[in-house]
């Protein structure tokens, strides 16, 4: 989602947070107070900036007259006492506005700055980093955007966009094949299906039905390599399930093409 699309959603992610925080009737103490001001938005510690669309577009809400500045743009890197930008204008406004905009980019710098993290740990593999569905309700657009600010990958965005064959589908069908065979005959030609697989009798099974992307579901570090060798190119092999930072770096050195985490 680029473009105008991202800036609605932001405006609306905004108008969200803004609700349940005056809830209709405002700053109770901030209103009190007349005249200007300005802040400065500054970084306790170093991180990677997201979350920047968001901030503009709850600032609008407050009120028209606050002005926003920031001198980076999500993505870029900063440290700690770094200046990240300014808002000025009247300092009800900026009251009103300074406790949403700040859970905005603690949030979504978060989730860019733990993504680089992660990136940074597959150095010299073919190994990707890739989001799950596995978001905040009502923020999925600007957390996956947050993700690509970290480098990595947003994944599918939903169920309506690529078919994920998981357990719970399995075990209603009786087989992998047949959840497979089931799912083929009711999805247009262009979408994807990936298999989730907790063995590698499952993976085996997968690529006998020609499946493209398998994912490999809290398996051991032995058994992803395993799984790697099983499959010898034939399918995508995406690993995820618990996985943390000190995870990355075996998963991506076992082969895998994607490293997926919540």
């Amino acid at each position: 989602m680029v473009g105008g699309e991202a800036v609605n959603e932001a405006r609306r992610a905004a108008q969200r947070a803004l609700d349940e925080d005056l809830a209709g009737y405002g700053d109770l103490a901030g209103r009190a107070l007349e005249g200007d001001g300005r802040a400065r938005i500054i970084a306790r510690e170093a991180g990677v900036l997201s979350g920047t669309a968001a901030v503009r577009e709850a600032a609008r809400l407050v009120d028209e007259r606050l002005a926003v500045t920031f001198l980076l743009r999500d993505g870029d890197r900063f440290g700690p006492a770094d200046t990240l930008g300014g808002i000025s204008g009247p300092l009800a406004g900026l009251l009103a506005l300074e406790r949403t905009a700040l859970n905005f980019l603690g949030r979504l710098s978060g989730i860019a700055t733990m993504t680089a993290a992660f990136v940074a740990e597959t150095s010299g593999t073919r190994a990707r980093i890739a989001a799950t569905r596995k978001t905040t309700p009502g923020l999925r657009t600007l957390e996956k955007q947050a993700v690509v600010h970290g480098g990595g990958l947003p994944h599918r965005f939903g169920l309506f966009d690529a078919a994920m064959i998981k357990d719970n589908h399995i075990r209603a069908a009786g087989s992998v094949c047949a959840a497979v065979a089931a799912v083929r005959e009711r999805i247009g030609h262009v979408h994807a299906i990936e298999v989730e697989a907790d063995t590698l009798a499952q993976v085996q099974e997968a690529l006998d039905c020609s499946v493209g992307v398998i994912l490999l579901d809290n398996m051991g570090l032995q058994h992803v390599r395993e799984a790697v060798l099983l499959a010898g190119g034939r399918a995508t092999i995406e690993v995820s399930g618990g996985v943390r930072l000190e995870h990355v770096r075996p998963l991506a050195e076992a082969g895998v093409d994607v490293i997926s985490a919540g």
